[in-house]
């Protein structure tokens, strides 16, 4: 497989959005309790504009989105190249770009965090493939692969822990909309979860009962290397992980982390 990641594939589909007749005072409000920095302004759930965060300034707050909004905007199309987003995000200086289908209509929202995701840690179709390559040169077998949604609650997991932060940046997303999907070894009895263990604890969390997983058939009945790894941790149930706390035990954060002497700086002056 030779498929381009798309924007559909990481936009956010949860979008605030202001309308045109809102006050600014409300659209300030909105800035403080969400944290962003603008918002697409939608009308009858097609977009009309885009008002930031510094279109509010000396502006009087009760006046109106529509007199202060831009209306010349640079949008992404959601069968647009994931890539090819990023380098308007990039070249325009802009942190998102709102996600407009054919009819004008907003869909979602892509951002700068979106698309360093994807490449940080992703589920694509070239990384399957390769899984696949391997396990057929591994075990002397012929594999199939399809894409389904899966029941969380079968799948044995090959992950002895996971990262406390990083599983709540997990359930940030999916509360976003954000469906990145599992992999998943099909044996004949049973149902093997090889990467997405942290989308998995977060759906849990948000009592998601099922996922859109690539599953690799593997119809010969074969215990795995990282099964029988697995198993020799204690690792049999996803409630057997251990969660850690990122800050503490992540060997990132160990490699990259500093400790500022602060008594050693008074004394040296």
């Amino acid at each position: 497989m030779t498929e381009k990641l798309k924007v559909k594939e990481y936009m956010t589909t949860n979008v605030v959005t202001v309308a045109p007749e809102d006050k600014l005072v409300d659209v300030a409000n909105l800035i403080r309790q969400t944290d962003h920095d603008g918002f697409p302004v939608v009308k009858n759930g097609k977009i009309r504009g885009y008002i930031a965060s510094s279109d509010l300034l000396l502006c009087d707050p009760d006046n109106r989105v529509r007199d202060v909004m831009s209306t010349y905007l640079l949008v992404a199309h959601p069968d647009m190249n994931l890539m090819d987003s990023a380098r308007v995000i990039f070249r325009s200086g802009l942190s998102k770009l709102p996600v407009v289908d054919d009819s004008g209509h907003l869909i979602g929202i892509i951002t700068n965090s979106d698309v360093i995701r994807s490449q940080i840690e992703r589920a694509d179709p070239r990384k399957v493939q390769r899984l696949i390559r391997t396990l057929e040169l591994m075990y002397n077998t012929k594999l199939d692969l399809e894409r389904s949604i899966i029941d969380i609650t079968e799948l044995i997991p090959t992950q002895s822990k996971i990262y406390a932060d990083e599983l709540e940046g997990r359930v940030y997303e999916l509360k976003r909309g954000l469906t990145e999907p599992l992999i998943v070894i099909q044996m004949p009895n049973r149902k093997i979860l090889v990467d997405g263990h942290h989308r998995v604890f977060a759906a849990k969390k948000l009592d998601i009962k099922s996922m859109d997983a690539y599953l690799i058939h593997m119809h010969e009945e074969t215990e795995l290397g990282l099964e029988r790894t697995a198993k020799s941790s204690g690792i049999e149930q996803l409630d057997d992980i251990e969660i850690l706390d990122y800050a503490h035990h992540h060997p990132l954060v160990r490699a990259t982390q500093i400790d500022l002497d602060t008594d050693s700086d008074d004394n040296d002056q």
